[in-house]
């Protein structure tokens, strides 16, 4: 398959500039039947198609304050997008200001706080914190980085909202989108059918956001993102097939951590980077139902859920979201998808 097979038109109205009013309050389609035919739900029905046997694998990564703002010496503006924590005062960064910035630039952060460009690393710069470590400029200056598609400022709301409830590892600079919908009441409910709950980490990168520049995806060369996947959580899983439930992953990052553990064959713990790209023809081992929100045309998340629950319903899926006016991305409706 090539790039363009997963591209649609997507009316911007229908792009979520801000979350539902209640985390659970978003619509939830699920498509029922060997043709992946789409039902309309809402997401509070979710009870509805769990099991008591079932395991939610959940994604505790927590979102960075890494959207810092400065200006050069030379007074340009500056715009810098914290990738990755390499120490307490080094970085791996976006950047963004008129030209780019050379090793040896200083950047000036709110009240003089310096940073040096200390060279590249691929397309993204080096960056060390002169005075204060990278923690206490986030909680100082930073700014929860909305995805490009929300067309506005990060605000006090979103502190709250673009986080899960269950964020405790920090160093993701996009949220597991799935994961908003869930409120306490409804992980309340979950637990009270008896459905165990696991939790992975995968901390999510700027690439989730980058576009497939090649059409044919062989070529496509995957983004790196951090993940691990506990020995607990391995146990957990093999104590939900001997009982006969499922593996649902909550969101795309869940899976890949999932099927990444499981690469050579066998589940088993894992804890460095993944490079796994999971398109149409890919065989999946672990994952048996996923929550996931609508993706983005021609992205890898798209792919992704085309090959757990096939081309032809998801595209139809998706071109019934649009004439039924679903919301879309990282703050909209939602999806339940089964394997094929």
């Amino acid at each position: 398959m090539r790039r363009s097979d997963f591209h649609y038109d997507l009316p911007p109205e229908l792009i979520a500039q801000r979350p539902a009013a209640e985390r659970a309050g978003a619509r939830l389609m699920t498509l029922d039947g060997p043709n992946g035919a789409p039902r309309d739900l809402m997401f509070r029905d979710l009870p509805l198609l769990l099991r008591p046997d079932d395991l939610l694998v959940f994604n505790n990564t927590r979102v960075m304050r890494a959207r810092l703002y400065g200006h050069k010496e030379s007074g340009g503006r500056v715009e810098v997008l914290l990738e990755r924590l390499l120490g307490p005062r080094e970085a791996l960064a976006h950047i963004r200001s008129s030209k780019s910035p050379r090793s040896g630039t200083c950047i000036r952060l709110a009240e003089g706080s310096p940073l040096e460009v200390m060279g590249r690393e691929g397309a993204l710069y080096r960056l060390r914190a002169c005075e204060k470590d990278f923690d206490a400029l986030m909680s100082a200056y930073g700014h929860l980085p909305l995805p490009p598609y929300i067309q506005r400022s990060d605000d006090e709301a979103d502190e709250s909202r673009y986080q899960t409830l269950f964020a405790r590892r920090e160093g993701a600079i996009a949220a597991p989108t799935a994961g908003l919908h869930f409120d306490e009441a409804m992980l309340n409910r979950l637990a009270d059918m008896g459905i165990e709950r696991a939790e992975v980490t995968l901390h999510v990168g700027a690439g989730t956001f980058q576009p497939v520049r090649t059409e044919d995806l062989d070529r496509h060369e995957m983004h790196s993102e951090w993940l691990e996947v506990s020995e607990e959580v391995c146990g957990q899983i093999a104590r939900t097939r001997s009982r006969g439930g499922r593996v649902v992953a909550v969101g795309t990052t869940c899976v890949r951590s999932l099927e990444t553990a499981a690469a050579d064959g066998s589940l088993r713990p894992f804890r460095g980077e993944s490079r796994l790209f999971i398109r149409p023809g890919y065989a999946f081992r672990v994952v048996d139902a996923m929550i996931t929100n609508f993706h983005l045309p021609e992205s890898t998340l798209l792919m992704l859920v085309a090959a757990f629950s096939g081309y032809d319903p998801i595209m139809n899926a998706y071109r019934h979201a649009i004439s039924r006016r679903y919301r879309f991305f990282s703050y909209g409706d939602a999806m339940f998808l089964t394997g094929t």
